[in-house]
């Protein structure tokens, strides 16, 4: 689903997923880019969240998790492995002032390293003192999909607090598949055009066949042009590769900040390296214990919250367009649904080059983009109000390129692609066929009356995807892991604050740090107590008490 973490500056990662790409971290207004295992997008969307079990077997597998917890790995690193832990990096320039890269070579497939490699990209900024370097700290910022280079160079190398980057050498990885790390490829600009612009509500069963024909054509792009990488994506091979990382950069222990998807990619980190788990700061987390059905309506829950939020926000203002004081919030739902159908029945003009209206689909995408940051809640009522008063659809199609990552030559970012192709590898499909989302429309409608039926429909493209699953829902213990400190937002919209505390509960050593407050993840977006209490965390080693609650 949408589980995108968002970067802060705007540059459209955690997470992360409509017909179209999910995630993410979103790329939307916000210096991170959150994208949590979202469904990205309503299509892509349901990618994201796809950590549930096919067959209609929700129930079994959600129970199955709840005996099953993730292994850690031996603590020698196996002899085949040797020559990928005894690399010797070489820095270059990146191009962008005070960074520098190198690439790096873990093993395609951990089960047989002789059958290739994969290169990975990396970046760092070293420490600017002053104070005892302490070594590195990696950056992820969400996805899956998310880049960890453009993060750090856009925003954590620059945007961390001082004190942070003064003693860390701030490093990030591109997950494989992602962005600089052989980026898994799918559709060409035109096709995702055409994929963003999907019917994700199908009224009969000509739309209905619409819907699957997209997820097909979509999963038949990603098969074809990426083979041989769309088996090797999972996260569990992606914190392996971060092991490797520690190991070249010198580091006897992983110190790792991770939004959004990085929760879950940090968490699974210390569950198969518990003894080398060094300070990890699990911000927007993910409950890896729940299958994909639950974990996609879980978080359209979190959406509709989020959206109830922003809609008592909106009535205060002189500029909204879908109530004035005194409107409920169920009001300003029914308002905003009312607009979606009328969108669905007849797009209107967005002055977009490349001829693209703006139907439901897009601007779904646009109010879920939004939903990410309350920063954005202005600009989503001046979208909204230029949409539905001057049948100008340019705001909202801003917003939903934004979440996208749709360029302005027409091309997209890697991030749609990389979001389903991890998702759908690491968890079993929410639903296997449409008959099976009719049946839960119900439960999803009325966890948000506004997202639920286009967020349902989203949960069904891992259905046709060409590779199987090699992932299940699983907890995560870490046993032996120093502390680890979980953040949980209490109206993230993408990663419910239940999520945060399921997480917190499984993880031997957590510390649960909670921000009561509106939009996704906590760490830097302007909370004074937050940010001094993982300051604290990463200089000095002091977790927070468990339980400790900012605002």
């Amino acid at each position: 689903m949408h589980n995108r973490r968002s970067s802060r500056p705007n540059t459209t990662a955690d997470r992360t997923d409509v017909p179209g790409p999910s995630p993410r971290s979103p790329r939307t207004p916000g210096p991170r880019s959150r994208r949590a295992r979202t469904v990205g997008a309503l299509l892509v969307s349901a990618a994201l969240l796809v950590s549930a079990c096919s067959s209609g077997t929700t129930t079994t597998s959600a129970g199955a998790a709840a005996e099953a917890a993730l292994a850690a790995l031996p603590r020698a690193t196996p002899a085949t492995l040797t020559p990928y832990y005894a690399q010797k990096p070489k820095w270059r320039s990146c191009g962008v002032t005070g960074f520098e890269c190198t690439t790096l070579k873990a093993p395609l497939d951990y089960a047989k390293p002789d059958d290739g490699d994969i290169r990975l990209a990396v970046a760092r900024k070293k420490a600017t003192g002053p104070g005892k370097r302490l070594g590195s700290l990696l950056v992820n910022p969400g996805g899956p999909g998310g880049s960890g280079v453009g993060y750090l160079q856009a925003y954590a190398g620059i945007g961390y607090p001082a004190e942070v980057r003064a003693r860390y050498d701030m490093v990030a990885v591109d997950p494989r598949g992602v962005a600089r790390s052989e980026p898994v490829r799918c559709l060409s600009g035109p096709k995702m055009d055409a994929y963003t612009q999907t019917d994700v509500t199908p009224d009969d069963q000509r739309e209905t066949d619409g819907l699957v024909d997209a997820y097909q054509r979509f999963a038949a792009g990603c098969g074809a042009r990426s083979p041989k990488l769309l088996r090797h994506v999972s996260t569990v091979e992606a914190a392996r590769d971060m092991d490797i990382a520690r190991a070249v950069l010198g580091d006897a222990k992983l110190n790792f900040v991770g939004a959004s998807y990085g929760t879950f990619l940090g968490a699974t980190y210390a569950g198969l390296f518990p003894d080398r788990a060094g300070r990890l700061v699990l911000d927007g987390a993910m409950d890896p214990s729940l299958p994909a059905r639950r974990m996609n309506l879980d978080q359209t829950a979190g959406f509709e919250t989020a959206f109830q939020s922003f809609a008592k926000d909106c009535v205060q203002q002189p500029d909204c367009p879908l109530g004035t004081k005194g409107t409920t919030t169920t009001a300003v739902g029914r308002n905003l649904k009312a607009f979606f159908g009328k969108l669905d029945a007849r797009p209107i003009p967005t002055g977009d080059a490349d001829g693209r209206r703006l139907g439901e689909s897009l601007a779904t995408t646009g109010v879920i983009a939004a939903m990410y940051d309350e920063g954005a809640w202005a600009q989503l009522r001046e979208a909204l109000s230029s949409a539905m008063k001057e049948n100008d659809g340019a705001g909202l199609l801003v917003l939903s390129d934004s979440y996208y990552e749709r360029e302005a030559d027409g091309n997209y970012a890697n991030l749609m692609f990389a979001n389903a192709a991890v998702n759908c590898l690491d968890l079993p499909a929410a639903f296997d066929t449409p008959d099976e989302v009719r049946k839960a429309l119900p439960a999803f409608e009325k966890a948000s009356p506004v997202f639920g039926e286009g967020l349902a429909w989203a949960s069904l493209n891992c259905a046709y995807w060409p590779v199987a699953a090699t992932g299940e829902p699983r907890r995560i213990e870490a046993r032996g892991a120093a502390p680890i400190v979980v953040v949980g937002t209490t109206r993230d919209p993408a990663t419910p604050y239940r999520w945060a505390r399921a997480l917190a509960a499984q993880l031997s050593s957590a510390r649960l740090l909670t921000y009561e407050g509106d939009g996704h993840t906590a760490y830097g977006r302007g909370s004074a107590c937050i940010d001094s209490t993982i300051n604290a965390y990463l200089l000095r080693g002091t977790p927070p008490t468990d339980g400790k609650r900012c605002s």
